[in-house]
């Protein structure tokens, strides 16, 4: 005789299975709804659709007495995955093209474009080093050239391609965009545009992926590779060049020496990693986690990052000071000149603070809820 518990926990087993199939269904649809969009060019991202099904749910979720926090998690969980599910083919926003080189196609970000043009019906031709006995015979016919090697690289790779048929555009994928951009434009006499994806190879689509556009000449020419980033799910941020180059010291260089010289010292103090971990809560597990995750890539990337901006000795040497600033009060033990630093600090952020307080909350819940990061 099943006891009352059994009983239930059978209804509940009984209630998920039912959603799971329900997913299930949801999953079949959505790629068909990829399909559809393939076919007549739509973004795969719509942000005004997204946000209307989530409020209307919510909405729904209060009249039921269910937590509309509980059911917005679940919906962008589901909604990313289906939004993986419709990254299979997408419309060809110019069939007009002819060839699509990329330079350094076969690295770790130039694939993920390679296949992402590919996915799109264009016909891309990878060149890498050993390829250039063949580079001429496919400039010659080509509608663009993206340039996607290391940076250390990129202007001496630029500076080749002053044979690009007129009509080709000329665009690069660098973190650091007025150096590129100025050899783009010296080395070529069509259009020309720079490129930063704000992310790394690990990515599975594009979708609500930050591309950053610099433009640099003959706008118009290049509305069609604008376009099928937004088709692939991108959010294209346009800016100029060195204003670009400027906010990725504080975006990129600060973040990523912080997370080198605090990964150095845990190196030179040698502490228990298993012991720093099982003693932290899920904010200090996250942030160890940040650090941790620097040193598990390519460190050439990283490097070429800190060191080809031209800003970054000056501002790392400021940050230095700020630090040493922040140290003197403590060997003081001035705590009213730290509270008095803390509010202005505050003050600066504005209501960016209290609303990173919520969003770090829910990335804290999420956090918790993976093994990977809570134990």
């Amino acid at each position: 005789m099943p006891t009352e518990l059994e009983i239930l926990r059978d209804q509940i087993d009984s209630l998920d299975s039912e959603l799971v199939a329900l997913l299930a269904k949801r999953a079949a649809l959505t790629e068909q709804v990829g399909v559809y969009k393939s076919k007549v060019g739509l973004p795969i991202y719509v942000p005004a659709r997204e946000a209307e099904l989530i409020e209307q749910r919510c909405e729904q979720a209060k009249a039921l007495g269910v937590p509309p926090a509980l059911v917005e998690d679940l919906l962008r969980r589901i909604m990313r995955e289906s939004y993986h599910t419709q990254n299979k083919r997408y419309m060809c926003c110019a069939p007009q093209v002819n060839n699509i080189v990329v330079i350094g196609g076969g690295g770790a970000l130039g694939r993920i474009f390679v296949d992402m043009f590919t996915r799109s019906g264009y016909k891309v031709d990878v060149l890498e080093q050993k390829d250039w006995p063949r580079a001429d015979a496919l400039f010659a016919t080509a509608s663009l050239v993206l340039v996607a090697v290391p940076i250390q690289l990129t202007e001496q790779i630029i500076a080749k391609l002053d044979n690009l048929p007129e009509s080709c555009i000329l665009a690069d994928i660098t973190s650091t965009k007025a150096v590129a951009l100025a050899a783009m434009l010296k080395a070529h006499k069509g259009p020309v545009v720079g490129l930063h994806p704000m992310f790394g190879p690990d990515v599975s689509s594009m979708v609500k992926q930050v591309v950053v556009v610099c433009h640099g000449r003959e706008e118009d020419k290049y509305q069609w590779l604008l376009q099928q980033m937004r088709v692939w799910g991108a959010a294209l941020q346009e800016t100029d060049a060195q204003e670009h180059d400027d906010s990725m010291v504080f975006i990129q260089v600060m973040r990523h020496f912080s997370s080198y010289v605090f990964g150095a010292h845990l190196l030179t103090e040698n502490p228990s990693l298993d012991q720093l971990i099982s003693l932290s809560s899920p904010i200090y597990r996250l942030e160890l986690a940040m650090v941790g995750r620097l040193f598990a890539q390519d460190p050439a990337l990283y490097t070429d990052i800190i060191f080809n901006n031209k800003d970054s000795v000056a501002v790392l040497t400021s940050f230095r000071d700020t630090f040493d600033h922040a140290l003197d009060m403590l060997k003081k033990g001035d705590k009213g000149s730290f509270i008095k630093l803390f509010f202005k600090i505050g003050a600066w952020f504005g209501d960016y603070s209290k609303q990173s307080l919520v969003d770090s909350k829910k990335l804290l819940l999420k956090a918790n809820d993976d093994r990977t990061i809570s134990e």
